[in-house]
């Protein structure tokens, strides 16, 4: 099934965060299923979407993905660790960066003109993120201290946009929007085991309830 969204104006990372609140993260072991999963998203309201390198074969699911949905879907790469990896993230098609710390692929993708999203989780790291140019902060694992960490960020860095990742379920997304989040990442707790070839219905189900959740519906 091929999706056809609208194609709209360029947008900035950041704008796309605050407007969309959930950042999809699609991760698997079968790139068929990877990719009908991200026509599911599309198809029920998510167009902001990262697809893990650390999937089977990811790159030819990103490319294939910014082939057939167009302009209005949003892929960005995730799981970069190196400058060959943002390289060959840029080259699939991918428009933004994500990364699980500060490792050379955050430097590489500022080069190469690609928003980014930095992983980050301690103070120092934070400040680290925001000297190299980075968009936003996914502020990762979040489950490490979870939403009261961040209310204990917001005080320091009041403007640095964090998008937590890592242990976020749908009960936990309102609440981490509240606490000042600019977005949330989600992975598995959305996804669930579609990436793999499973459910696509209750796949369904979930984004619906996701995106109630953000407000963004």
């Amino acid at each position: 099934m091929v999706i056809s969204v609208p194609p709209t104006p360029a947008t900035n990372l950041l704008e796309l965060l605050e407007t969309q609140r959930i950042l999809a993260i699609v991760r698997g072991n079968d790139p068929a299923a990877a990719l009908r999963s991200i026509e599911v998203l599309v198809d029920e309201g998510i167009t902001l979407m990262e697809v893990s390198l650390s999937g089977a074969d990811a790159l030819r699911v990103i490319r294939k993905a910014a082939a057939s949905l167009g302009a209005g879907v949003h892929l960005g790469a995730g799981t970069v660790l190196t400058a060959e990896d943002a390289a060959a993230a840029q080259d699939a098609g991918a428009t933004f960066i994500v990364t699980p710390g500060l490792g050379a692929g955050v430097g590489a993708a500022v080069r190469l003109g690609l928003p980014v999203l930095a992983g980050a989780l301690t103070p120092s790291e934070v400040i680290a993120a925001v000297a190299q140019g980075v968009d936003a902060v996914k502020l990762f694992p979040a489950s490490s201290g979870g939403v009261p960490y961040l209310r204990a960020l917001r005080g320091p860095f009041p403007t640095v946009p964090f998008v937590p990742v890592g242990g976020v379920d749908l009960d936990s997304v309102e609440a981490y929007l509240d606490a000042g989040a600019l977005a949330v990442g989600v992975g598995s707790p959305l996804l669930g085991d579609a990436p793999d070839g499973g459910d696509l219905s209750g796949l369904r189900h979930r984004i619906k309830a996701a995106l109630d959740l953000a407000g963004v519906r």
